[in-house]
């Protein structure tokens, strides 16, 4: 998809942009950097966010892609997209810290929606957020995704996931109707 208007160009992820979306979803949930903007975890976590291999993982499996947002030449966002059967999972989803707050993520994951839609006739989408955060819930319930209250445990001591700063961590599942 090529939207002139934004200047945006979505398309799934190659092998070859793995480096560059590594550095992107780190830039906007770890370290210094992820300040810029307000989906920070750094306060939370500190470690990786992800890495190559998991990067890779996604590209590569049959039941995923990743989608990738692009503006002169350079990643501004991209998320996973995963069919699960009657669902769609969302994830690995990351803005770069300068384009938020300007409804660059409304616009990616309205597209996400609309593609999961499409391409897997599924009529949910489904994701998992760390429990506290409770601002990034909240953007999430504004554009129509309902907390379960299904909790499940941060991976503690796999710091593939990151090294958790607190020990109350936990993922709530997300779920919103595809219409």
């Amino acid at each position: 998809m090529d939207t002139a208007a934004t200047g945006l160009t979505f398309r799934d992820a190659t092998d070859a942009d793995v480096d560059v979306l590594v550095a992107l979803i780190e830039s906007a949930y770890r370290g210094e950097a992820s300040r810029a903007g307000w989906t920070t975890e750094a306060d939370i976590l500190a470690g990786q966010r992800t890495d190559p291999e998991g990067v890779l993982d996604v590209i590569k499996s049959p039941d995923s892609r990743l989608l990738t947002v692009w503006r002169e030449g350079r990643a501004v966002a991209c998320c996973q997209l995963e069919h699960r059967g009657d669902h769609a999972y969302f994830g690995m989803f990351a803005v770069s810290p300068g384009q938020q707050g300007a409804g660059l993520g409304r616009l990616v994951l309205a597209e996400a929606e609309r593609q999961a839609r499409e391409t897997w006739a599924v009529t949910e989408m489904h994701m998992t957020v760390i429990s506290v955060r409770e601002d990034l819930i909240a953007w999430y319930e504004r554009r129509g995704y309902r907390r379960t209250g299904r909790m499940t445990p941060f991976p503690y001591g796999d710091e593939r996931f990151g090294v958790p700063l607190r020990d109350d961590l936990r993922f709530e599942l997300l779920v919103k109707e595809l219409g």
